[in-house]
């Protein structure tokens, strides 16, 4: 009998390496093994001829209750499975429940576990009413991250956290041991800017830009890492659709500071001039969708090794919530938990960029950010979590798939020249390429920090 329990052979693409020729062996649900060449025997043993072999991604961004009543776990990790990513790191603006206490995190966790297809790591953040006072217990309890935000989108749910009060805040994160991410909008700029569209009569597709120009975003940019390196704390910007962002998260870097920065998969693939004059408020996102010039530097920073993390942002909201002929008056997000694998490997062979950033980018990289020291890589000793892609061209359809709780997405009617055929989390299939596995599969996954 053989001594593992699955061998998977393909082209195996790791972060600094794709084997053309190669296998992973899996046993107890960790890798053993990865090489190339004649594949061992196995258990269960899948000859995959030219599918690509990449490790699970893990989901830097996601917004699973944002909306109450509406997508919940059962539904963004069913996403998830179906595109290749293997565990997701939730944000803490939950409708009815901010994450900012180690008892909101734990109620959380009770909640999710039952439902999750995949793993999960959690956000906090805190209320400004009680400053920086929680942030210790949250990390106690196993929160990978802090998340806060300089613009205020909601007073409750999504609070602004003024200059003072996040000084503080990165502060008390940087004893943690933690990263602390933020919504990079500067609240004042934003809010003249709408005041002026307002005041102009604009409400159609070109409203949202023009209500956060670059500046607005840049200006924010700076005041985190900046703040970052006056308190020692790990800087990161959460998402960022300008090529000037990456470069002065760059400059940071070379200045000695821990200064990391993600590009959500939407500003990868989509351009303001096409798609949200098209999709009107189902492309409304924050920061916004730029024109195409911006999409190509993103991709040229990916390529230079300017780019930390790639992520989706995913929440789903309802339709009703998206297509109000008032650009301003929809809700800000788009679902992607399903595509972001397939979008990026498709944008990367499109510009010859090596496939390795796909590894690097969206699992090897997202694992040591947030202290996962059990993922992100197909390395001897991690959790055999596996994303397997084949060369099958499908046209996108969100509600076709069967796998999300919306029947929208800004993707619709992309033509996909590689899909997920299979998932594997901790050496288990828990997608077929049909068929998702059922929920409590998944796990609460905490940071061992000082990795």
């Amino acid at each position: 009998m053989s001594d593992f329990d699955l061998v998977l052979s393909g082209t195996v693409v790791l972060p600094d390496l794709v084997v053309e020729n190669g296998y992973v062996a899996v046993r107890d649900g960790k890798v053993v093994h990865v090489g190339e060449g004649v594949a061992p025997s196995a258990k269960e043993r899948h000859e995959l001829g030219n599918a690509l072999i990449l490790p699970g991604a893990i989901d830097a961004q996601t917004h699973s209750l944002s909306q109450k009543d509406q997508e919940d776990f059962i539904w963004s990790t069913r996403s998830a499975a179906a595109g290749g990513v293997t565990t997701i790191v939730d944000m803490p603006y939950d409708e009815g429940n901010l994450v900012c206490s180690a008892e909101a995190v734990q109620r959380k966790v009770a909640h999710a576990e039952p439902q999750a297809r995949v793993d999960f790591a959690l956000y906090g953040t805190i209320n400004p009413e009680e400053g920086a006072s929680r942030i210790a217990e949250q990390a106690e309890a196993g929160v990978a991250a802090f998340k806060f935000s300089t613009f205020g989108t909601d007073p409750v749910r999504f609070p602004r956290i003024p200059p003072a009060l996040l000084e503080e805040c990165f502060a008390a994160v940087a004893r943690t041991g933690l990263t602390a991410g933020v919504h990079n909008e500067d609240d004042e700029m934003v809010r003249a800017a709408m005041a002026k569209v307002k005041a102009a009569g604009i409400t159609d597709y070109r409203a949202h830009a023009l209500s956060r120009p670059p500046l607005t975003e840049l200006l924010a940019s700076l005041q985190i890492y900046e703040t970052g390196a006056q308190t020692g704390c790990p800087a990161h910007v959460v998402h960022c659709s300008l090529g000037r962002g990456y470069e002065i998260a760059r400059s940071y870097r070379d200045q000695g500071y821990a200064a990391t920065i993600e590009a959500c998969i939407h500003y990868l693939t989509l351009d303001e001039e096409n798609d949200v004059a098209r999709l009107g408020g189902k492309a409304k996102i924050n920061p916004p969708i730029r024109p195409r010039v911006e999409v190509e530097k993103l991709w040229e920073h990916v390529r230079a090794g300017n780019v930390t993390l790639v992520s989706t942002d995913h929440v789903s909201w309802s339709e009703n919530r998206k297509t109000n002929p008032d650009m301003l008056a929809n809700a800000s997000g788009v679902p992607g938990l399903e595509a972001m694998v397939p979008l990026f490997v498709m944008g990367a062979l499109k510009r010859d960029i090596p496939l390795t950033w796909a590894a690097k980018l969206m699992a090897e990289n997202p694992a040591k950010h947030f202290r996962l020291a059990q993922k992100g890589a197909l390395e001897a000793g991690k959790d055999a979590d596996i994303a397997v892609l084949f060369p099958r061209p499908v046209r996108y359809d969100a509600a076709a798939s069967g796998h999300n709780v919306v029947g929208w997405s800004p993707y619709n009617g992309i033509e996909l020249p590689w899909t997920v055929g299979l998932t594997y989390l901790r050496g288990q299939q828990v997608f077929d390429g049909t068929e998702v596995a059922q929920p409590g599969t998944g796990r609460f996954v905490r940071p061992e920090v000082g990795r």
